[in-house]
């Protein structure tokens, strides 16, 4: 009876070695499978799961894109130095020889914007005007139309979507753009010293404002022949009615 016990505990205890070690085995085999299945799929992870291949997606490493930086161009007072003194008080003598907090509150240190604005139309105005008592020509109206349409595309380029300041600016060049074209035609010589001076670049104006299409061109074509017919007609009869009249003059000598 003790020699039957003693057996079923050796059989019960080689069941359970030969079992880890058919785990062991099991999991060694398939460590190798997986193992030789990345190498041969370039070292990606293939996982063998009951006659299916899931293959892992490869990683892939992007490099950040760079981002560009916007170019902001020149402002309109970047040559306005902060130690000038506003429009107001470049004519008095005592602010220059006040003390530096004084100096401090009548620069453009502290000024607003518009007087920065109103002191940079000064300066527009002194390179166009004819003396210095001139304030009315069309020169000077061109510079101060100047400074207030660039003041305006700098202040759009901030607040794209202010369409009354927009439409301001809009009023401002074609208002401009005559008086330049009148300039032009009386005063050639101001008219580039102005464009020169002010850095305007002067475009003529189109020969049309009408929008070119195919119907127009036709009947200008057909309107264009039917003008060259007719003064060929009159340039014949001319011709015939000259012809008779000498016929006539002749006839009565």
């Amino acid at each position: 009876m003790f020699a039957n016990i003693a057996l079923r505990t050796v059989l019960k205890s080689s069941a359970t070695v030969l079992r880890e070690s058919g785990a062991v085995c099991s999991a060694l085999s398939a460590n190798t499978r997986t193992y030789s299945s990345a190498l041969l799929s370039g070292g990606r992870r293939v996982s063998c799961v009951a006659g299916s291949f899931a293959v892992s997606p490869p990683v892939r490493h992007y490099a950040r894109g760079a981002k560009k930086r916007k170019t902001t161009p020149e402002g309109l007072f970047s040559d306005l130095s902060p130690t000038m003194l506003k429009v107001d008080y470049t004519a008095v003598p005592l602010a220059q020889t006040t003390d530096d907090l004084v100096k401090r509150l009548l620069s453009l240190e502290l000024a607003s914007h518009s007087d920065k604005l109103k002191l940079k139309t000064e300066q527009m105005i002194e390179k166009v005007q004819r003396d210095k008592n001139d304030r009315s020509s069309v020169e000077v109206q061109v510079a101060m139309l100047t400074a207030r349409i660039r003041n305006y595309q700098e202040h759009l380029q901030k607040h794209h979507k202010d369409i009354a300041n927009k439409r301001r600016m809009l009023m401002a060049i074609d208002r401009r753009k005559k008086l330049l074209k009148n300039l032009r035609l009386v005063r050639y010589d101001a008219f580039e010293k102005v464009c020169e001076q002010l850095g305007i670049t002067y475009t003529f104006p189109p020969e049309y404002y009408r929008r070119v299409t195919r119907r127009w061109l036709a009947k200008k074509a057909f309107c264009l022949k039917v003008f060259k017919a007719v003064q060929k007609q009159k340039a014949e009869q001319k011709m015939s009615s000259a012809s008779t009249n000498t016929k006539a003059a002749e006839t009565k000598a």
